[in-house]
This record gives structure tokens, C-alpha cells and sequence, in this order.
């Protein structure tokens, strides 16, 4: 009905050999070409004005689905259309009976996809917006192709340009590491760069929004939310104690048995221990439930594990997923769903679909205001160290898997989230820990990724205001429903806290307080190899020299990661 509409609208203003050239400049003709003039140079390798009229009636012939009809593809069908065109053109008096008896079937040039359509990090962008217009928006594959489409994206071109260079500037690495970053508007929602890696026609999957790795310590802020909302505070104190065994698997911290710490000093120093109690305080399925609701998908690998050290990161999201979730954070519990799709019109210029930037609360200002607090302090001598380089107020969290098969670095201000990840891949296909480079023994996420995620956040927001992140005075109080403790099954019991002789190394903190000076980075005291983003004395680099320094790491064995 509207198109009809329509049609009549354009035949009130135009006349009949307008809308014939509108339409034959702006169609899909197959062979990754738009219009007639390109139609022509993909089949026949010359302009349109010198075409034949058995070349014109091929061309005619393949419009209703172009790459199904295709010489090259179907030749028999190609040549049926052709004939019907023919056997028209005389029927409605184009072409004599004898100039159609001379017609023989035109021969068309070899076409190969070219390789500038999805060559360097261009194709991963391509790949991405074309997913979510079909995965998302609703599309279907075939529409993307004839529709004559004009698709507007939310990357912008210099923030684009940062990131790739962030990522080039990583000193010489294993050819099977991958790297994939995505920074997001908080405002909108918008995906403003993406890295998904150096070239699609070498790799074809995105290391942004299509592979996945374990979050590791990225999650733990999950946890600490759903403490929030069951109506703890940051001040309460929990015990950091190693080892526990959780499910007859031993859970350690990569440094040393902790006391009893705060909530804000166990993210502070990412305690594996204490995360872990956390997670079964407030149960598995309040932090699954945190989690969903701030971005990751329902169907994230692992993430309906049952078991509470789920609470370190043994779900595999998107590094996507991970941008997209503390972006939550960022806005003040309102999410808006990360997207590359701005805006679609249709050849005439109508819109066809533009993209909701609204977005709706989900989390209590206040708690997430609680939560920033928090995350700010991770950044303020924990783990996040690094990123206190952006010189304005920011908010991190670094996450280690484990045996450091990932490691990531997401941080935001209030304006934009940023999330960077890196693993390793085996020639099989199989995970890998990542091999040390760079000078860098140990990649973890205070590490390299945390030096990628400050090559490209400096210039990113250099032309964006200061902004403070509003505390809990003086947030909206606009509140979501408060979780209620949910009913969970508890697969085992954290054991009681072990009698551990520390080494001298590695003293127990006070109940009070924590030191701002980095915990040391003695072994274990139990020796396991559970690790926790824990911020690491001997790990200070030259920045002069391109390497990370001074910033947290952590790891994790068995099952958990850091």
C-alpha cells in the first residue's frame, strides 16, 4: 500500500524517463555493482553508452535476482531472460522481427569478488553491519543485495582510524594472537570504532563481535552489583582468604591469603577469594541476572554455569558483550544496546529505520552510582592502574582467564566505553595461552591490553569535556525493581578459612584498611596458580620502549580465572 502510494507521488512530479533513469542508476544489477554504468563494466568491461542490444537485453533480463541469474552462475536461465526480452522488444515494437533474428548471446568478462570490497579492517565492519541488519534489524540477505539500500553507520571515520592505529602500534607478536577492541557512545549507544583485525580476507571472523574468549575478572563487577542491590555496601567486609576448594578444585589468589577486606578493596585488588564468597552470598543466579540485564546475551557461553566461581569470568561473551554491558555502567543503569546501524533510507531517500537511542532503566542509579565509585577506585592504585594516564576521572576493570588463554581491559568515562581483548589461537583452532612478547613475560589485562585501550582513549577523548561521574547524593533517583535473593542451588560450599602461614613477603591486610601501594607479588602461599589482576612491582616497562608498565595482571588455574 505505501509503495503505491508512492508510485503515484513520483509520477505526479516526474516524467516517465525520470523515473526510468532514477531506477537504472540506482539498482542492484549483481557483480557488487549499483546502476546501469557499473552494471555494464562488471559484464562487459565498458560503459554502459556502448553496450549492444544484446548486451542491453541481457542486462535487462537479470534484473529480478541478478546473482541467480548471472551467465556466469546460470547460463542456461541468463539466456532464457534473454530471450524473453528479445521477444518483447518485438512485441512491443523496439526491435524489428530481422534485427532479432541477427541477435546472438552476448559473452560476458570473468568476475571475481574484488578484493578492496572486504580487504584490511574495512571487511569486519562490512561483516558486522551486514549481521545486524540481518540478525537484528530483520532483513534478509537477498534485500541487502537488490534493495538499493543507503545504510549509515555510528563509526566515525577519525575515532576509526585511532583505534587501528592503537592496535598497529603492539610491538612484534605470534600471528596467532588476536585482538579485537570496540568503543561505544555511551550517549546512544553507538559503536564508534572496531577492531575486529588487520584483514578480513586472512581471517574471517571478527575478533570484536564474533569470537569469543573468557571474561575473566571483567565479570567479577557483575557480582559486586547484585551484593549492591541485595543491599550491601562497598564498606562491607568479606574474607580473601586461600585457598577454598570449590567443587574438589582449589581457588587461590595470585599473590597471597588475604583477611577480611572490603567490597571496594576486593575489587580494588580483583581477590579471587573473596569474589568467590561473594558469589555465593548473594547467589549464582543474581549475578547471571546482572549481567543480562546490563548487555550480555542469555545464551553466553558458560554463563548458566552453576557453580559460584562463575563469579571469575567462566563465561565466554563477545568482546562486544563486554563494551556493551558496562556501558550500563556507564549511562547510570540505563541501557542502550550497542549498535553500528545508525539510520536506513531507501533509494528515494525515505527512512526506512533509524536506530533507538533511548534506552530504559534497569539498574538503581544510586547502586550504580556506588558501583563507578568502586570501579574508579580499581583505576586509583588497583589493578586498573593505567588507566589513570587519561588524566580525568575514569572507571576500569582489568580480567585475566585461565592459563592467561585471555586477557582483557575495559574502562569508560561517562561519555564512552571501551573494551579491549586479546587470546591466542592454535593452527587447530583451539585455545592457546598467550605467549609473552614485547618484553611483557605474562600478558594480562593490565598489560598490553591496558596499553592498547590508553593509545587509543588519549586521542579519542581529547575533544570531549571532563565529566565527573555523579555520586550518590546527587544521581536521579529513578530506581529499577530490586533483585530479591533468588532461589538458587548452591552446587558445594566455600570451606572455612584454611590456617595459612603467610611468607614475610606477603603480610595480611588490616581489617581496616588497605595500602595504596601495590600488594606484593609473591607466589601463592598455597601454591596454586589461581591469579586475581593484581598489580605487579617488577612488571614497570620504558614507555619509551612501547611496553606496558607498572599496571596489574592476573591469572588464575584449575577452573577460575582472574
Amino acid at each position: 500500500f505505501k509503495e503505491s502510494i508512492l508510485a503515484l507521488k513520483i509520477n505526479r512530479q516526474q516524467s516517465k524517463e525520470e523515473i526510468l533513469n532514477n531506477y537504472l542508476n540506482t539498482i542492484y544489477f549483481g557483480r557488487s555493482a549499483y546502476g546501469i554504468e557499473a552494471a555494464s563494466q562488471a559484464y562487459f568491461g565498458k560503459p554502459a553508452a556502448e553496450m549492444t542490444v544484446s548486451e542491453a537485453a541481457m542486462i535487462a533480463g537479470i534484473i529480478p535476482a541478478p546473482s541467480a541469474y548471472d551467465p556466469q552462475q546460470n547460463l542456461d536461465v541468463a539466456k532464457l531472460r534473454w530471450t524473453r526480452v528479445l521477444d518483447n522488444m518485438v512485441a512491443d515494437g523496439w526491435l524489428s522481427k530481422e534485427e532479432r533474428a541477427k541477435q546472438e548471446f552476448p559473452k560476458t568478462i570473468e568476475y571475481t569478488q574484488k578484493s578492496s570490497d572486504y580487504t584490511g579492517t574495512k571487511g569486519y565492519l562490512l561483516m558486522h553491519v551486514r549481521s545486524e541488519l540481518v540478525n537484528t534489524i530483520g532483513y534478509k540477505e537477498d534485500e541487502l543485495d537488490t534493495g538499493g539500500l543507503r545504510i549509515v553507520t555510528t563509526i566515525q571515520p577519525d575515532k576509526q582510524k585511532m583505534a587501528e592505529e592503537a592496535v598497529q602500534r603492539l610491538p612484534e607478536h605470534q600471528d596467532n594472537l588476536r585482538v579485537g577492541l570496540v568503543s561505544v557512545d555511551s550517549k546512544t549507544g553507538g559503536i564508534v570504532a572496531e577492531y575486529g583485525g588487520a584483514d578480513y580476507e586472512k581471517i574471517q571472523r571478527s575478533a570484536a563481535f564474533q569470537d569469543q574468549a573468557m571474561a575473566g575478572s571483567t565479570f567479577k563487577p557483575f557480582v559486586l552489583m547484585a551484593a549492591l542491590e541485595q543491599g550491601m555496601h562497598a564498606t562491607d567486609t568479606i574474607s580473601g582468604s586461600a585457598p577454598m576448594i570449590v567443587n574438589g578444585k582449589k581457588v587461590g589468589n595470585v599473590d597471597h591469603s588475604y583477611g577480611d577486606v572490603t567490597l571496594a578493596e576486593a575489587a580494588k585488588y580483583s581477590i579471587n577469594t573473596a569474589f568467590v564468597r561473594l558469589d555465593a552470598k548473594v547467589g549464582v543466579d543474581a549475578s547471571r541476572e546482572v549481567a543480562i540485564d546490563a548487555g550480555y546475551p542469555d545464551k553466553t557461553p558458560g554463563l548458566d554455569a552453576g557453580s559460584i566461581v562463575s563469579a571469575l569470568g567462566t563465561c565466554s561473551p563477545h568482546t562486544l558483550n563486554i563494551a556493551d554491558a558496562y556501558t550500563t555502567f556507564a549511562t547510570g543503569g540505563i541501557r542502550r544496546p550497542a549498535h553500528i546501524v545508525a539510520s536506513i533510507t531507501d533509494s528515494s531517500g525515505s527512512e526506512l529505520y533509524k536506530a533507538d537511542t533511548s534506552g530504559s532503566r534497569v539498574f538503581d542509579a544510586a547502586t550504580v552510582s556506588e558501583l563507578n565509585g568502586v570501579l574508579q577506585g580499581v583505576v586509583q592504585g588497583g589493578t586498573a592502574k593505567k588507566a589513570e594516564a587519561l588524566g580525568r576521572p575514569v572507571a576500569a576493570k582489568t580480567g585475566s582467564s585461565e592459563d592467561l588463554r585471555s586477557a582483557q581491559f575495559v574502562g569508560f568515562i561517562p561519555q564512552m566505553v571501551t573494551a579491549v581483548s586479546m587470546y591466542q589461537v592454535g593452527p587447530d583452532g583451539s585455545e592457546q595461552s598467550i605467549t609473552g612478547f614485547g618484553g611483557v613475560r605474562e600478558v594480562y589485562g593490565g598489560t598490553w591490553p591496558a596499553q592498547v585501550w590508553n593509545w587509543y582513549m588519549k586521542p579519542a577523548v581529547a575533544d570531549l569535556k571532563v565529566e565527573e561521574f555523579p555520586d550518590i547524593e546527587s544521581v536521579n533517583q529513578n530506581t529499577a525493581p530490586k533483585y530479591k535473593t533468588p532461589k538458587y542451588s548452591e552446587p558445594s560450599v566455600p570451606t572455612p578459612k584454611p590456617k595459612v602461614t603467610l611468607p614475610t613477603t606477603a603480610p595480611m591486610l588490616p581489617e581496616t584498611s588497605v595500602s595504596p601501594s601495590s600488594p606484593p607479588s609473591s607466589s601463592p602461599a598455597d601454591g596454586s596458580q589461581n591469579g586475581n589482576d593484581q598489580p605487579s612491582n617488577n612488571q614497570n616497562q620504558n614507555p619509551n620502549q612501547n611496553q606496558p608498565g607498572g599496571n596489574g595482571h592476573g591469572g588464575n588455574g584449575n577452573s577460575n580465572g582472574g
